[in-house]
């Protein structure tokens, strides 16, 4: 595959997995949304599909990995180290797109969500246990300054108990869990010719969303995490508060060194 495939590729399937995912949290969080308050499962189910879609449009174009952990978890195994770059900067370029059509399509389900909350008062980040804020740290909030703002969770992660060498572990058993998985698909001739492979991959983020995604809201994707918070950063969204950098860094480097571990196990297994 040339460079330019590549990228576009990664791009698509990237955008359209961040679309699907962020924009099922969005449809759960955002008050005036119809599927307003639909749970976790929803939202599971949701990256689920999203995940099958941007491998679906994607796969025959770059090979569909829409993840930098998947994509160092197969150049570990399988060389290819001159493409690494294209491979993450099309991913991190798609995952900016998608979170922008997130944006633009729930565009006035943020201002009435973000509105409605400042009217109450309160700037809470759904996920996170709700508590009596004083003037001044809801001013930092609208600022984009202090703690995350009560819509970042739409684009990026966040943990329940902030803790970071076990959230940096909840992701990197995640990531290794879902490259594992990748990586076996891959060497399974019956899985590489059919359909089946992406349907495969799927079902594993719906199993990792629902076994240990609590803790962390599970990234497992550096892209899916850094391209939205970046887009959230720069969005002009009144009183959406801050993107939380403190923590981006976690779900960048435990999804890698999970990719990583995984891709070590494969090479001693196969």
């Amino acid at each position: 595959m040339s460079n330019s495939e590549i990228f576009y590729g990664e791009v698509l399937g990237t955008a359209v997995l961040i679309l699907l995912g962020a924009g099922v949290v969005a449809g759960v969080v955002l008050k005036k949304s119809k599927a307003f308050g639909a749970g976790w499962v929803a939202i599971t189910f949701g990256w689920g599909i999203a995940v099958l879609a941007g491998v679906y449009v994607s796969t025959e174009i770059s090979g569909a990995h829409l993840n930098p952990a998947v994509t160092l978890g197969i150049m570990i195994v399988n060389g290819g180290w001159g493409q690494f770059w294209v491979y993450v900067l099309g991913q991190l370029t798609g995952a900016m797109l998608g979170a922008i059509g997130v944006w633009i399509g729930y565009y006035g389900h943020f201002i009435a969500h973000l509105t409605d909350r400042e009217e109450e008062g309160g700037s809470r980040t759904p996920g996170v246990r709700a508590f009596d804020e004083p003037k001044p740290v809801r001013e930092r909030r609208a600022a984009g300054h202090g703690e995350p703002g009560p819509v970042l969770g739409i684009f990026s992660t966040a943990p329940e108990i902030r803790v970071y060498w076990q959230n940096v572990a909840t992701e990197i058993l995640g990531t290794f869990v879902l490259v594992s998985v990748v990586l076996a698909t891959g060497v399974n001739d019956a899985l590489q010719v059919t359909a089946i492979g992406g349907l495969l991959v799927a079902l594993t983020v719906l199993g990792i969303g629902l076994s240990l995604g609590g803790p962390t809201g599970y990234a497992i994707n550096p892209a899916r995490d850094l391209g939205p918070r970046i887009v959230h950063a720069l969005l002009p969204l009144p009183n959406k508060g801050g993107s939380d950098w403190s923590y981006a860094w976690v779900p960048v480097v435990g999804p890698l060194l999970g990719g990583a571990a995984a891709a070590g196990i494969h090479q001693l297994v196969f």
